[in-house]
């Protein structure tokens, strides 16, 4: 089944957070940083399921088809979300140098913290992130199967604000920093005077 699927685009639509980026990619628009899940739905192809490939304007008794569809596949189908997150590193959102015994050391404290998510999805899951270094760039993957695709969406979403979250957390005081944890960091002064923390 195509991942532009009427249960799927519904389910992302809802959350209300998401734009999409192509026909398989949404970009989740609250984080500060750049979060993305990209759709896999892995069916039979049998023919009780094709009728959702794609939207159509055929008229009343299309529509009526689709919903019933729709109902169907949504609870039994599997639907695969890999999660991607990207941040930045210390060095690379700070003025000052950052000596590389500290870098590692908060990477490493960064890595512990993604890894021990839980409690902040709807459904309980076993997740095992994955979180690796690229450059300037700390990339953390995480994949998250449903036959629910509105959970599966929800879920997706309350990982990439838990990836940020855990990152604010890590932010050692004493650096001059620039965006986005200067923005991050406005955020959340306002929402404490204004009684949000």
């Amino acid at each position: 089944m195509s991942e532009s699927s009427t249960p799927i685009r519904r389910a992302f639509e809802a959350e209300g957070s998401f734009e999409r980026i192509d026909g398989s990619t949404w970009n989740y628009t609250t984080t500060a940083f750049d979060g993305r899940v990209t759709v896999d739905r892995s069916v039979d192809g049998g023919a009780g399921t094709d009728g959702v490939d794609a939207e159509t304007d055929a008229g009343t008794a299309a529509d009526v088809a689709d919903a019933e569809t729709e109902t169907t596949v949504a609870e039994t189908d599997p639907t695969t979300f890999e999660v991607v997150v990207t941040v930045p590193t210390l060095s690379a959102v700070t003025d000052e140098h950052v000596a590389d015994v500290v870098e590692d050391g908060w990477f490493e404290t960064f890595e512990l913290r993604v890894a021990d998510v839980s409690g902040v999805t709807k459904r309980s899951r076993e997740f095992d992130p994955s979180v690796r270094r690229a450059g300037s760039e700390i990339v953390v993957t995480a994949t998250i199967t449903d036959v629910n695709a509105r959970r599966g969406v929800a879920d997706a979403a309350a990982f990439i604000d838990f990836v940020e979250g855990t990152y604010v957390q890590g932010i050692i005081p004493g650096y001059d920093y620039t965006e986005p944890v200067t923005e991050i960091l406005s955020k959340a002064r306002q929402q404490g005077n204004a009684g949000g923390f």
